[in-house]
C-alpha cells in the first residue's frame, strides 16, 4: 500500500497555500430545493457536480457529509465516491464526516471503508465519535497512521446536546472533552509541522481558555456562519489554537448557489476573513 506524506503535514502545506477553511458538501433536501433541483439522484449528481467544480482547486479542505449520500442507497454512494476521487485529484483535502464509533471488528471496517488507499471512498480525514471510550478508535488511528490519512475526533461539539456527555466529570476531576484532547495532544506528540489527529471543537461555544487546545493537530470548527459564529470570532474562542483551527462553513457558502462562480467567490471570501482573524490572533 502506497503511503502518503501524513495528513497533518498536508493539511499544515494546504491551509497556508490555499487559506485554512473547509467547506462542507451537505446535499440535503431543503438545499436542493434552494437551487432549483430535485431531492432525488438526478438533483443530488448535479449538486454534487457543481460543487465539485467550484471548490476542487480552490478551498483547502472539502467536507462532504457522507449521510446526505447514503440516504439515496448504492446510487447516492456511488456520487459521494466520484466525488471523493474527483476532488482528491485535484489537491484537494477531503475530510469524511461519517462520525463512525464502534468497537473491535466493526470498527476496524469502519476504517478499513474510508481510510485504506484501496477503498473508493478513501479519504484523507475521517470523523469518529470516542463515546464508546477513546481506545475503541485504535483500529482507525492504526490505519491512519499507516495510510498517512487523519482523523478528527469529536471533543467539544457545538451542539448543545453534546454538553451532557462532554462536560461530565470523570472521577479524576477532568471532564469528558477535556479527556478527548489529552488523548490527541499523546497521539500528536513529537510530529511536525503538525500531527495527523484532530479535534472537532465547535466555533460557538465562548472562551474555552480552560481547556488545553494545544494537541499540536488540528481543530476542525463547525458553526461558523448559518450557526452564528464569525472568522473574526476565532482568536477569542481558540487563542493560542487558532493558527491550527480548520473552519468549517456549509451553509454559509453553498446558499451561493447554483453559481459555480459565486460558490467560489463565497469560499475565497470566507478563507480570507479567516486568514485575516488568524493572523491577528
Amino acid at each position: 500500500m502506497t503511503v502518503l506524506e501524513p495528513f497533518g503535514a498536508r493539511l499544515r502545506r494546504a491551509m497556508d497555500e490555499r487559506g485554512p477553511l473547509c467547506v462542507g458538501i451537505d446535499p440535503h433536501a431543503a438545499l436542493l430545493s434552494a437551487w432549483g433541483l430535485n431531492d432525488d439522484i438526478d438533483g443530488l449528481e448535479r449538486f454534487t457536480r457543481i460543487s465539485v467544480e467550484a471548490l476542487a482547486d480552490t478551498v483547502a479542505v472539502v467536507k462532504p457529509q457522507s449521510a446526505f449520500f447514503e440516504r439515496f442507497g448504492s446510487r447516492g454512494v456511488a456520487v459521494l465516491e466520484r466525488a471523493v476521487a474527483d476532488l482528491r485529484a485535484a489537491g484537494t483535502l477531503v475530510v469524511m464526516d461519517a462520525k463512525r464509533g464502534d468497537i473491535g471488528s466493526t470498527m476496524a471496517a469502519y476504517a478499513e471503508t474510508f481510510l485504506h488507499k484501496d477503498s473508493p471512498l478513501f479519504s484523507d480525514a475521517l470523523t469518529v465519535s470516542p463515546y464508546l471510550g477513546y481506545g475503541s478508535l485504535k483500529p482507525a488511528v492504526d490505519l491512519a497512521r499507516e495510510s498517512g490519512a487523519g482523523l478528527f475526533v469529536l471533543a467539544l461539539t457545538s451542539n448543545p446536546e453534546g454538553g451532557e456527555v462532554q462536560h461530565a466529570v470523570r472521577a479524576d476531576g477532568r471532564n469528558v472533552g477535556a479527556t478527548m484532547l489529552a488523548h490527541l495532544a499523546e497521539e500528536n506528540a513529537g510530529e511536525t509541522p503538525m500531527g495527523s489527529f484532530g479535534a472537532v471543537v465547535g466555533a460557538t461555544l465562548g472562551d474555552l481558555s480552560s481547556y488545553d487546545l494545544d494537541i499540536n493537530g488540528p481543530l476542525l470548527a463547525p458553526g461558523i456562519g448559518a450557526q452564528g459564529a464569525t472568522p473574526a470570532d476565532l482568536p477569542a474562542v481558540f487563542g493560542a489554537a487558532a493558527r491550527n483551527v480548520v473552519p468549517n462553513v456549509s451553509r454559509a457558502v453553498l446558499k451561493a448557489g447554483p453559481s459555480v462562480g459565486a460558490l467560489r467567490e463565497a469560499s475565497v471570501r470566507f478563507a480570507d476573513e479567516v486568514r485575516a482573524a488568524v493572523a491577528s490572533a
